[in-house]
């Protein structure tokens, strides 16, 4: 089932202990971030009020006793769009308590299905897969009908037993 506008966010909205999200493509073609993306590859400061919708709602979450998190794999060198994102967006979505990882994978996959398809799980239960085009530009996300849990729960698995802290991932000087 495509889920767009409302029904993505009815579905998002509606997990009752955790979502956690798989986040493997090297960039995001995203028309809301193109400008904001541009500035920074000029050297500009962060906008004020960078992210902060996205802030509010995991901070939301959070105070509604539930978790929020990802691993975001990553391979060296960084493309231009994880720099900003580690730059730009990430530092904030930590301050906000989304529990964010990385996992370096350019010289070990760790089995892992790095397909081009990223991924949230919500409550170990439900999988909703988030459709890409080599270029980043999503092409849908979908409730994914019938999946083996337990496939997705054993990547989760592997992605928090390698990946690190994203403030130990900057220490490293893995940028």
């Amino acid at each position: 089932m495509l889920l767009d506008g409302e029904s993505w966010r009815e579905v998002f909205d509606s997990f009752e202990r955790d979502a956690w999200r798989f986040e493997a493509q090297p960039t995001y073609t995203m028309p809301k971030e193109a400008e904001s993306l541009a500035g920074f590859l000029r050297g500009g400061a962060r906008p004020d009020g960078h992210n902060t919708r996205w802030h509010q709602r995991v901070k939301s979450y959070v105070a509604a006793g539930k978790q929020i998190g990802r691993v975001r794999v990553v391979r060296r060198p960084l493309t231009d769009y994880q720099r900003y994102q580690f730059a730009w967006g990430i530092p904030g979505n930590i301050e906000a308590a989304e529990d964010i990882r990385v996992l370096d994978v350019t010289n070990e996959d760790y089995g892992l299905p790095l397909t081009g398809q990223d991924w949230w799980m919500f409550d170990d239960s439900r999988i909703v897969h988030l459709n890409f085009r080599p270029d980043g530009t999503q092409v849908n996300r979908e409730l994914a009908e019938g999946p083996s849990i337990s496939d997705y729960q054993h990547w989760r698995d592997i992605c928090l037993a390698h990946a690190v802290p994203f403030d130990q991932y900057l220490s490293r000087g893995s940028r």
